[in-house]
Parts: structure tokens; C-alpha cells; sequence
């Protein structure tokens, strides 16, 4: 039995969570900022970190009492060193590599990406991160900062190929939410109010899908761009009067037709990749996957020959648990980071996974 102690901070949550042998959550604590970050209708990354810097150590004592161990009990340390927030990211690498060094532990450095395509698995007794049978797998990670298609391929490599171009999803919710006084984050509220709405009442763009006439070049075919879409909801507001005058059913069918763009795209640029690539497997994962129209379209519309996995709702946000289930993949393969691991704003076009399934 190992237990792993994974610690996440990439943006504006403080995670710690002990999880043995890769599956089983013992702990799953977590600090929000989110009423911190509310009146600015976004993550203030300086502020992030000061946040991260109080709450790291009570968090992480708190993860270690509910799953009733001690730092003797944990076989190594998982921490989230890219892509996210440079100050946030250095707070948790920082934490971990003195829990490492004064407890004589294993340092394991975490891909965030890969990781919340891993916690899609936690708890799960019917499949596994490491189970052949899945791979290749298309994973659409979807969150505040990113929106990503990753496929995981048998040769043990996870590819980058697509990412957005300028706002995330999450970004889109967030900012539709502001411009509409609706309150930060926007991704719950939107959903809230859209499920009144008409999905069809208003037809927004839906950019780099060459659905607006114009070609779409070969090297955009898996980017994202919402930008477009949010200032299409501006002129669309401007139109009928002001975020003032929308209200009720007007607001309703606004909210489900602007989601149902966000989703339009982000299924069927998935299923795109999914079928270009050859995947056996479609995973939804990241903290927009909490979307329901977006989790009902996801598994409800994908191709018959392809299995359809959504991440778990509490393992879709930020979280310590999607850490250290990943980090029991690299320990028991043996690969550990140095005292030089560092915090990276992005990630290579690639990045090595802990197995492969190509060899004999």
C-alpha cells in the first residue's frame, strides 16, 4: 500500500488530499478564494498567492486528520507544477519540496492537465487510468483558464492537440456573467437561469468551426476561440436595451442560447479529435464538466464506438485528490522529480505519461 499526499494551487483553490494506491480518497481538503475574487469578477493572481500562503498549512493538516494519518504514513509528495498561475503554483512546489526534504519523501511533479484526466478514474471500480482497453483516449479539459483537447496515446505520451486561442469556456461563462451583473463565478449562475431558456432562440457564433462560411485552416481544426462569442453577447445585449432589460424569459433564452454555443463547440471539436485520432475513449473532465447541458450533451451525443466518460462532479474542480491519485502512477514507476522542479505557466506539445502499452 502506498499513500500519496497530492497538493494542488495552480489558481485559486487550495487542495491537499491523501489517496492510496491511486483510487481510494482518504482526504479531499480544500480552501476557496472564490468570495476573495468575486468583486473582481476574476482571479487576481498576486492575491491568489497571499491566499495560498495562509491556507497551505491548515489545509494540509486538515487532509492528514480526516484520512487519519500522519506525514510518517505517506510514501511520497504530489504537487501541480505547471500550467496555472506562476504565483499560486510556486506556493504549493514550495510547501512540497520542504515536506520532501525534512520528511526524506519522494517528490513527484504533476502535470495539471494530466491530472484532472486521472481524476476522472478516482473511486471509479470499474475503470482505471492505466488500463489498456481505454487507450487512445480524447480527453476535453475544460476549465477557467483552459480548454484543451489531450490524447492520450499507447505509446505512453499525452499530445496537445488543441487548446483555445484566447478565452477558456470557463473565461466565456465568467465574463457573459459580469457583463449581465450576474455574479462571479458564472458558470453556475448561467446554468441556473438557462434551464428556463430556449437553447434556439438566439444563433451565436461559433468560432473556428467554419461555420460562418469562411474555410477553416488545417492547424485551428482542434483551437478554441470564445472571444467572438463574448463579443457577439455584447452587441446582442446593446441590441435589446442594456443588461437592464434583460430579464426573465428574454435573460433565460439569452443564457441557454450563449451556453448552448459554449457547448456546440466543445462537443463537436471532441468528437472531431476523438474520431481523427482513433480513441477508444472520450473523457470530459475539468471544473466547467460540472456543466450539465455540457455533461448531458458530452455523453449523450458522442459516436456509438466510443466510450463516453464525465469526471465526477467533485473531482471536476481544482483538488488535491486528481494530484496525488496521479502521482501513485509515477511513484510506482519509479519517476520522481529534483530539487530543481520549477512552476510553468504552460506545457509542451507533449508530455511523457508514467506507462505505455506499444511494448511487448
Amino acid at each position: 500500500m502506498a499513500l500519496i499526499l497530492g497538493i494542488e494551487s495552480s489558481c485559486d483553490e487550495t487542495a491537499v488530499s491523501v489517496v492510496e494506491d491511486g483510487k481510494r480518497v482518504l482526504s479531499n481538503a480544500i480552501s476557496s478564494q472564490i468570495a476573495k475574487h468575486a468583486p473582481y469578477g476574476g482571479v487576481i493572481p498576486e492575491l491568489a498567492a497571499r491566499e495560498h500562503l495562509t491556507a497551505v498549512i491548515p489545509v494540509c493538516e486538515e487532509a492528514l486528520r480526516t484520512a487519519g494519518v500522519g506525514l510518517d504514513d505517506v510514501s511520497a509528495v504530489a504537487v501541480t507544477h505547471a500550467p496555472g498561475l506562476i504565483p499560486s503554483l510556486l506556493v504549493g512546489i514550495n510547501f512540497a519540496k520542504g515536506l520532501s526534504e525534512s520528511r526524506h519523501l519522494p517528490l513527484i511533479g504533476i502535470n495539471h492537465f494530466l491530472a484532472h484526466i486521472c481524476g476522472t478514474f478516482l473511486d471509479d471500480p470499474d475503470h482505471s487510468f492505466d488500463d489498456p482497453s481505454l487507450y487512445p483516449i480524447m480527453a476535453l479539459v475544460v476549465s477557467g483558464g483552459h480548454t484543451s483537447i489531450v490524447i492520450l496515446r499507447t505509446d505512453g505520451v499525452a499530445h496537445l492537440a488543441g487548446m483555445t486561442l484566447d478565452d477558456a469556456a470557463g473565461e466565456a461563462f465568467d465574463k457573459a456573467a459580469k457583463l449581465l451583473n450576474l455574479g462571479y463565478p458564472g458558470g453556475p449562475v448561467i446554468e441556473r437561469l438557462a434551464r428556463t431558456g430556449n437553447p434556439s432562440a438566439y444563433r451565436f457564433p461559433r468560432s473556428l468551426t467554419g461555420s460562418a462560411g469562411k474555410p477553416l485552416a488545417e492547424e485551428n481544426r482542434y483551437h478554441f476561440s470564445f472571444s467572438g462569442l463574448k463579443t457577439a453577447l455584447l452587441y446582442h445585449v446593446n441590441r435589446l436595451g442594456g443588461a437592464e432589460k434583460l430579464e426573465g424569459q428574454l435573460l433565460a433564452d439569452t443564457l441557454a442560447s450563449y451556453q448552448e454555443a459554449i457547448t456546440d463547440v466543445l462537443c463537436r471539436k471532441a468528437f472531431d479529435a476523438a474520431r481523427h485520432f482513433g480513441a477508444r475513449t472520450a473523457i470530459l473532465c475539468g471544473g466547467v464538466a460540472c456543466n450539465g447541458a455540457l455533461r448531458t450533451r458530452f455523453l449523450e451525443t458522442a459516436p456509438r464506438n466510443l466510450q463516453a466518460i464525465a469526471a465526477p462532479k467533485r473531482y471536476c474542480t481544482d483538488n488535491g485528490a486528481m494530484v496525488a491519485g496521479l502521482g501513485w502512477h509515477y511513484f510506482r514507476a519509479g519517476i520522481f522529480a529534483g530539487p530543481d522542479l520549477d512552476a510553468k505557466a504552460r506545457l509542451p506539445l507533449e508530455t511523457k505519461l508514467p506507462f505505455r502499452f506499444d511494448q511487448a
